[in-house]
């Protein structure tokens, strides 16, 4: 019987490495914001966003929209570590 070998603690070595572009921290930063904001809606109902920048105004739309795109983005980002892990 083989001796059993002792777990890895090095992350590098299990998750073989893969750089973040800057639109790839953009996107998650912006679903960062997002993820807060909604938890604040959901516990406080404070709309952190529509505060900082006015309800319905302009501003709060793109930033709205903005966590979106960065959202459906990071669904892409998601399909490329999953793949990178694949081969």
């Amino acid at each position: 019987m083989e001796p059993l070998e002792p777990p890895v603690n090095d992350l590098q070595t299990v998750v073989p490495a893969m750089s973040l572009n800057p639109l790839d921290w953009l996107a998650l930063v912006l679903l960062i914001i997002g993820g807060i904001n909604w938890g604040l809606v959901g516990i406080a109902r404070f709309d952190l966003v529509a505060a900082l920048f006015g309800e319905g105004s302009g501003l709060s739309r793109a930033v709205y929209v903005l966590v979106g795109l960065g959202a459906l983005y990071t669904l892409y980002l998601a399909y490329r570590i999953a793949g990178s892990h694949r081969a």
